[in-house]
Protein backbone atom coordinates (compact mmCIF):
# COMPACT_ATOMS: atom_id res chain seq x y z
CA UNK A 1 0.00 0.00 0.00
CA UNK A 2 1.93 3.01 -1.30
CA UNK A 3 -0.44 5.80 -0.27
CA UNK A 4 -1.20 6.07 3.45
CA UNK A 5 -3.22 9.29 3.16
CA UNK A 6 -6.57 7.44 3.33
CA UNK A 7 -5.57 5.85 6.65
CA UNK A 8 -4.50 9.16 8.21
CA UNK A 9 -7.63 10.86 6.92
CA UNK A 10 -9.79 8.04 8.30
CA UNK A 11 -8.14 8.32 11.73
CA UNK A 12 -8.55 12.11 11.72
CA UNK A 13 -12.18 11.94 10.61
CA UNK A 14 -13.03 9.14 13.05
CA UNK A 15 -11.35 10.91 16.00
CA UNK A 16 -13.12 14.21 15.34
CA UNK A 17 -16.44 12.48 14.71
CA UNK A 18 -16.08 10.47 17.92
CA UNK A 19 -15.44 13.63 19.96
CA UNK A 20 -18.58 15.22 18.51
CA UNK A 21 -20.62 12.04 18.97
CA UNK A 22 -19.33 11.80 22.55
CA UNK A 23 -20.46 15.32 23.46
CA UNK A 24 -23.87 15.14 21.79
CA UNK A 25 -24.38 11.42 22.34
CA UNK A 26 -23.79 11.37 26.10
CA UNK A 27 -25.99 14.46 26.52
CA UNK A 28 -28.78 12.84 24.49
CA UNK A 29 -28.36 9.57 26.37
CA UNK A 30 -28.73 11.38 29.70
CA UNK A 31 -31.87 13.18 28.50
CA UNK A 32 -33.38 9.92 27.21
CA UNK A 33 -32.48 8.02 30.39
CA UNK A 34 -33.64 10.62 32.89
CA UNK A 35 -36.16 12.73 31.03
CA UNK A 36 -39.90 12.11 31.01
CA UNK A 37 -41.36 14.26 28.27
CA UNK A 38 -43.66 14.03 25.28
CA UNK A 39 -41.82 13.00 22.14
CA UNK A 40 -39.11 11.05 23.92
CA UNK A 41 -39.87 7.95 21.84
CA UNK A 42 -39.73 9.97 18.63
CA UNK A 43 -36.40 11.52 19.64
CA UNK A 44 -34.98 8.07 20.39
CA UNK A 45 -36.22 6.77 17.02
CA UNK A 46 -34.65 9.68 15.14
CA UNK A 47 -31.32 9.18 16.92
CA UNK A 48 -31.38 5.43 16.29
CA UNK A 49 -32.43 5.50 12.64
CA UNK A 50 -28.85 5.59 11.22
CA UNK A 51 -28.42 2.03 12.55
CA UNK A 52 -31.34 0.63 10.55
CA UNK A 53 -31.16 2.73 7.40
CA UNK A 54 -28.99 1.52 4.51
CA UNK A 55 -25.82 3.67 4.63
CA UNK A 56 -26.40 4.99 1.11
CA UNK A 57 -29.92 6.09 2.04
CA UNK A 58 -28.52 7.85 5.12
CA UNK A 59 -25.94 9.45 2.84
CA UNK A 60 -28.67 10.57 0.45
CA UNK A 61 -30.58 12.27 3.27
CA UNK A 62 -27.38 13.96 4.44
CA UNK A 63 -26.61 15.05 0.88
CA UNK A 64 -30.02 16.65 0.47
CA UNK A 65 -29.76 18.25 3.92
CA UNK A 66 -26.23 19.62 3.49
CA UNK A 67 -26.16 20.23 -0.29
CA UNK A 68 -25.64 23.65 -1.85
CA UNK A 69 -29.36 24.10 -2.46
CA UNK A 70 -30.39 23.34 1.12
CA UNK A 71 -30.72 26.00 3.85
CA UNK A 72 -27.90 24.33 5.81
CA UNK A 73 -25.65 24.19 2.75
CA UNK A 74 -26.34 27.80 1.80
CA UNK A 75 -25.73 28.94 5.39
CA UNK A 76 -22.43 27.04 5.53
CA UNK A 77 -21.30 28.55 2.22
CA UNK A 78 -22.15 32.07 3.39
CA UNK A 79 -20.13 31.60 6.59
CA UNK A 80 -17.13 29.66 5.24
CA UNK A 81 -17.12 30.74 1.59
CA UNK A 82 -17.23 27.23 0.09
CA UNK A 83 -19.72 24.33 -0.06
CA UNK A 84 -19.83 21.78 2.73
CA UNK A 85 -20.41 18.69 0.59
CA UNK A 86 -17.46 16.84 -0.95
CA UNK A 87 -15.08 18.09 1.74
CA UNK A 88 -13.40 16.52 4.77
CA UNK A 89 -15.88 18.39 6.96
CA UNK A 90 -18.70 16.54 5.20
CA UNK A 91 -16.92 13.25 5.91
CA UNK A 92 -16.79 14.22 9.60
CA UNK A 93 -20.52 14.99 9.60
CA UNK A 94 -21.32 11.64 7.97
CA UNK A 95 -19.12 9.72 10.42
CA UNK A 96 -20.61 11.60 13.38
CA UNK A 97 -24.18 10.79 12.35
CA UNK A 98 -23.24 7.14 11.81
CA UNK A 99 -21.47 6.88 15.19
CA UNK A 100 -24.05 8.80 17.24
CA UNK A 101 -26.65 6.03 17.79
CA UNK A 102 -23.97 3.61 19.07
CA UNK A 103 -22.84 6.17 21.64
CA UNK A 104 -26.40 7.08 22.64
CA UNK A 105 -27.79 3.58 23.04
CA UNK A 106 -24.82 2.19 24.98
CA UNK A 107 -24.51 5.28 27.16
CA UNK A 108 -28.23 5.34 27.89
CA UNK A 109 -28.16 1.76 29.11
CA UNK A 110 -25.16 2.55 31.34
CA UNK A 111 -26.84 5.66 32.81
CA UNK A 112 -30.07 3.77 33.50
CA UNK A 113 -28.07 1.10 35.37
CA UNK A 114 -26.75 3.61 37.91
CA UNK A 115 -28.23 2.92 41.33
CA UNK A 116 -30.82 5.69 41.93
CA UNK A 117 -30.10 5.57 45.67
CA UNK A 118 -26.61 6.95 45.04
CA UNK A 119 -28.06 9.83 43.05
CA UNK A 120 -30.73 10.41 45.71
CA UNK A 121 -28.03 10.61 48.39
CA UNK A 122 -26.23 13.28 46.37
CA UNK A 123 -29.46 15.29 46.07
CA UNK A 124 -30.07 15.01 49.80
CA UNK A 125 -26.54 16.37 50.31
CA UNK A 126 -27.69 19.50 48.51
CA UNK A 127 -26.16 19.01 45.08
CA UNK A 128 -28.12 20.47 42.15
CA UNK A 129 -29.13 18.14 39.33
CA UNK A 130 -26.21 19.07 37.06
CA UNK A 131 -23.73 18.24 39.84
CA UNK A 132 -25.46 14.92 40.50
CA UNK A 133 -25.01 14.13 36.80
CA UNK A 134 -21.37 15.19 36.53
CA UNK A 135 -20.15 14.04 39.96
CA UNK A 136 -22.18 10.87 40.44
CA UNK A 137 -24.13 9.51 37.47
CA UNK A 138 -21.58 9.87 34.67
CA UNK A 139 -18.54 8.72 36.71
CA UNK A 140 -20.43 5.63 37.92
CA UNK A 141 -21.53 4.89 34.35
CA UNK A 142 -18.06 5.47 32.89
CA UNK A 143 -17.54 1.86 31.75
CA UNK A 144 -20.66 1.88 29.61
CA UNK A 145 -19.89 5.38 28.35
CA UNK A 146 -16.39 4.30 27.34
CA UNK A 147 -17.74 1.23 25.56
CA UNK A 148 -20.24 3.36 23.64
CA UNK A 149 -17.58 5.88 22.64
CA UNK A 150 -15.25 3.10 21.50
CA UNK A 151 -18.02 1.51 19.41
CA UNK A 152 -18.77 4.92 17.96
CA UNK A 153 -15.10 5.32 16.98
CA UNK A 154 -15.06 1.92 15.29
CA UNK A 155 -18.26 2.76 13.39
CA UNK A 156 -16.95 6.17 12.34
CA UNK A 157 -13.67 4.65 11.16
CA UNK A 158 -15.42 2.09 9.00
CA UNK A 159 -18.15 4.27 7.54
CA UNK A 160 -18.45 3.93 3.77
CA UNK A 161 -21.91 4.55 2.32
CA UNK A 162 -22.80 7.84 3.99
CA UNK A 163 -19.25 9.19 3.60
CA UNK A 164 -18.97 8.50 -0.13
CA UNK A 165 -22.38 10.11 -0.72
CA UNK A 166 -21.60 13.44 0.98
CA UNK A 167 -17.79 13.61 0.78
CA UNK A 168 -17.19 11.78 -2.47
CA UNK A 169 -14.14 9.80 -3.50
CA UNK A 170 -11.47 12.42 -4.18
CA UNK A 171 -7.90 11.06 -3.80
CA UNK A 172 -5.73 13.08 -1.40
CA UNK A 173 -8.79 15.06 -0.27
CA UNK A 174 -11.79 13.01 0.84
CA UNK A 175 -10.82 9.40 0.13
CA UNK A 176 -10.98 7.54 3.45
CA UNK A 177 -9.56 4.04 3.90
CA UNK A 178 -12.85 2.11 3.38
CA UNK A 179 -13.39 4.08 0.15
CA UNK A 180 -9.78 3.44 -0.90
CA UNK A 181 -10.36 -0.30 -0.41
CA UNK A 182 -13.48 -0.13 -2.58
CA UNK A 183 -11.57 1.89 -5.19
CA UNK A 184 -8.71 -0.63 -5.19
CA UNK A 185 -11.09 -3.55 -5.73
CA UNK A 186 -12.71 -1.73 -8.65
CA UNK A 187 -9.36 -1.32 -10.44
CA UNK A 188 -8.03 -4.75 -9.49
CA UNK A 189 -5.37 -3.50 -7.05
CA UNK A 190 -5.52 -6.49 -4.72
CA UNK A 191 -2.47 -5.46 -2.68
CA UNK A 192 -3.98 -2.14 -1.63
CA UNK A 193 -7.39 -3.71 -1.03
CA UNK A 194 -5.89 -6.48 1.11
CA UNK A 195 -3.64 -4.15 3.12
CA UNK A 196 -6.38 -1.61 3.74
CA UNK A 197 -8.82 -4.31 4.81
CA UNK A 198 -6.27 -5.83 7.20
CA UNK A 199 -5.53 -2.45 8.75
CA UNK A 200 -9.24 -1.72 9.32
CA UNK A 201 -9.80 -5.20 10.75
CA UNK A 202 -6.77 -4.85 13.05
CA UNK A 203 -7.99 -1.50 14.40
CA UNK A 204 -11.48 -2.94 14.98
CA UNK A 205 -10.02 -5.93 16.86
CA UNK A 206 -7.87 -3.68 19.04
CA UNK A 207 -10.87 -1.50 19.89
CA UNK A 208 -13.06 -4.50 20.76
CA UNK A 209 -10.31 -6.07 22.87
CA UNK A 210 -9.82 -2.78 24.72
CA UNK A 211 -13.55 -2.60 25.44
CA UNK A 212 -13.56 -6.18 26.69
CA UNK A 213 -10.52 -5.67 28.92
CA UNK A 214 -11.86 -2.42 30.37
CA UNK A 215 -15.36 -3.80 31.04
CA UNK A 216 -14.03 -6.87 32.89
CA UNK A 217 -11.36 -5.04 34.89
CA UNK A 218 -12.16 -4.77 38.61
CA UNK A 219 -13.41 -1.31 39.61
Amino acid sequence: MADWFPLWLSLRVATTATLLACVFGVALAYVLAKGRFRGRGLLEAVVTIPIVLPPTVLGYYLLTTLGVNSPVGRGWEQVFGSPLVFTQAAAIVAATVSALPFVVRTSRAAIEDVDPRIEAAARVAGHPEWKVATLVTLPVARRGLTAGIALGFARALGDFGATIMVAGNIPQRTQTLPIAVYDAVQVGDQTTARTGSLVLAAIAIVVLLAISQYSTRPA
